[in-house]
């Protein structure tokens, strides 16, 4: 007797090869039956005419704290995912110390740096853990999907150095100690370590993260540590916008450092603009690979539609000369933007020559949301085009907009680069073997983008809008390609023998619904969300998550733990 049987759908196995009509036969959270299954089961379901795939795997994420108060990860599962990371680019929630200020650090630099609110992460999650180990087993019972989780440094360092993690290189002491702390979560089942140098990550007091302190020679004693064990890897930031010579070896370093483990760094934007860059950013995997390492580039196979503020100033504060201002305090924010003087200023800085000089083109960006009765009409139009109406520098415009609404309205570009070239572009890229489509944020960034929808554009833009790739070379993007990058053991294929982690979808159908603003958090705080169409099941571990495109109240996720669930 079997416990579920899938019958009639069309197997898209994750390894690339060429569909089959076949059944699949589950007992105990595995597939044991695959082809004509005739055994009788306590639940079938009916897939005639729908593919069958492998889980789709998301390995960056921030789902670090969410779980606590919304254990199904939504809307991830909705888009066929059922396996994801945490703990990246050096932001974990584990350990702790008995220091409560160390905690309350903690919340305050990811509700700054990853955009989640400080109320949700207060009211939602309990924080009554210590090491690594009583963390992974808190999370686990609230689970619908699977989650791996790394070590973070930023962590790593507040919980050793305390208040002084900003501002000075570690003793020898302290890096011993941070090491301890690593090697006991790694032993604990943690997937790897993680870390940032990148420019936009900043703290609440507007230091810069902790991780940004250390010396070369710290991150190279930890990534020793991240080689004792095995199925562990590393997830690394380098410099955002850049990426010299320096940064290629660094990496590769902590690669070798670590016994040659895989090294994935975020993240690789690529279109048809941008390729030649992307490509040359590319170089480190060849690079690495020829001296013994491994060191893989992650791509987001859709370019992140960022809605900003002044409010956060989260990204904006990457502007050359705006890092103290977008931490001001609100009213004092409003003050400087009020001043003609400081407006100038800021505009002039913005438009200096930076990586983030982009985002200085104040025409082009699109108003989404507005809250004051005097900016009515404002919503879905271009910051030029409402800055003619009013006769206004387009600057100003979009300034006087932000103080009439508290320095709330929400603005940014949606959905750029989404051409045929562009598409052409990045699956060349994704061809690559040293990049692995990836690289979400779910969890993070909660109102400035969705892109933890990723898995069901790239299906409906590469191979439905486009046709550029078969389907099933997009699932082998999505199933196999990630699991191999972490060691994850049977799973990301369907074959006999593995966990029944288990997506069914009409390949005619499959989509994201469009993004929406969704007041769902603790202390009713707002998130993008967005549903899918044509994915009607998703099941991990053999029991249903997700059935009729709706969550159902199961939770049979486990944690994802190092040297069991990887090698």
């Amino acid at each position: 007797m079997l416990d579920t049987v899938v019958r009639g759908g069309w197997v898209v196995d994750g390894t690339g090869a060429d569909r089959r009509r076949a059944d699949l036969g589950i007992v105990d959270g595995r597939i044991v039956a695959l082809g004509d299954v005739d055994d009788e089961a306590a639940h079938t379901i009916d897939a005639d005419g729908r593919v069958v795939a492998p889980g789709f795997i998301d390995v960056h994420t921030h789902l670090d704290a969410q779980p606590f108060w919304d254990g199904t990860l939504s809307p991830s599962p909705l888009h066929g995912v059922t396996s994801v990371v945490g703990g990246n680019c050096g932001f974990s929630i584990a350990p702790l110390s008995d220091d409560p200020a160390d905690g309350e650090y903690l919340m305050r630099m990811l509700a700054r740096v990853e955009g989640m609110p400080l109320e949700a992460l207060q009211e939602g999650v309990p924080w009554n853990w210590r090491t690594t180990a009583e963390y992974l087993d808190a999370i686990e019972p609230h689970l619908a999907v699977n989650a791996g989780y790394k070590v973070g440094h930023s962590a790593l360092r507040r919980v050793v150095m305390h208040e002084e993690c900003t501002g000075r290189e570690a003793t020898p002491d302290e890096l011993a100690a941070m090491c301890d702390l690593l090697r006991s979560g790694l032993a604990a089942g943690a997937l790897g370590f993680s870390s940032s140098w990148s420019r936009t990550h900043n703290d609440a007091d507007g230091h810069m993260v902790p991780s940004r302190y250390a010396h070369r020679d710290e991150l190279i004693e930890l990534c020793r540590v991240v080689g004792e064990f095995p199925g562990t890897g590393i997830e690394f930031l380098p410099m955002a916008g850049q990426h010299e010579d320096w940064a290629v070896e660094l990496m590769t370093d902590m690669s070798l450092a670590a016994g040659g483990r895989q090294l994935n760094w975020n993240v690789l934007t690529v279109t048809a603009r941008n390729l030649d860059d992307a490509r040359h950013r590319m170089r480190s995997g060849p690079y690495a690979a020829e001296r013994g390492a491994r060191v893989v580039a992650l791509t987001v196979p859709v370019t992140f539609g960022l809605r900003m503020s002044f409010a956060t100033g989260f990204i904006l504060d990457a502007l050359p000369g705006w890092e103290e201002a977008m931490l001001l305090p609100r009213e004092a924010k409003k003050r400087l933007l009020a001043d003609p003087e400081q407006r100038r200023r800021l505009e002039q800085q913005a438009q200096q020559d930076s990586p983030f000089r982009g985002l200085a083109k104040w025409e082009t960006q699109v108003i989404f949301d507005t809250f004051a009765p005097e900016n009515d009409g404002y919503s879905g139009r271009t910051v030029g085009d409402v800055a003619a109406e009013l006769d206004k520098e387009p600057f100003d415009a979009l300034v006087d907009i932000a103080l009439a609404d508290d320095l709330l309205t929400s603005f940014g570009r949606e959905d750029p680069f989404q051409s045929r070239e562009d598409w052409e572009a990045r699956i060349g890229v994704w061809r690559d073997e040293h990049v692995v489509v990836g690289a979400s944020d779910a969890g993070a960034h909660l109102d400035m983008f969705g892109t933890f929808n990723f898995t069901t554009r790239l299906i409906e833009g590469a191979v439905r809008e486009h046709g550029l790739i078969d389907l099933e070379e997009a699932v082998h993007l999505l199933t196999a390609k990630q699991a191999d990058l972490y060691g994850l053991v049977d799973r990301g294929r369907i074959t006999e023998g593995a966990h029944a982690d288990l997506v069914v979808f009409d390949e005619h159908s499959i989509g994201s619904d469009p993004l929406s603003l969704r007041a769902d958090l603790p202390g009713g705080a707002a998130r993008l969300y967005a549903g899918s169409t044509g994915i009607s099941d998703v099941l991990c571990a053999g029991v249903p998550v997700v059935s009729g495109g709706d969550f159902t109240d199961a939770r049979p996720g486990r944690v994802l733990r190092s040297g069991t669930d990887t090698r």
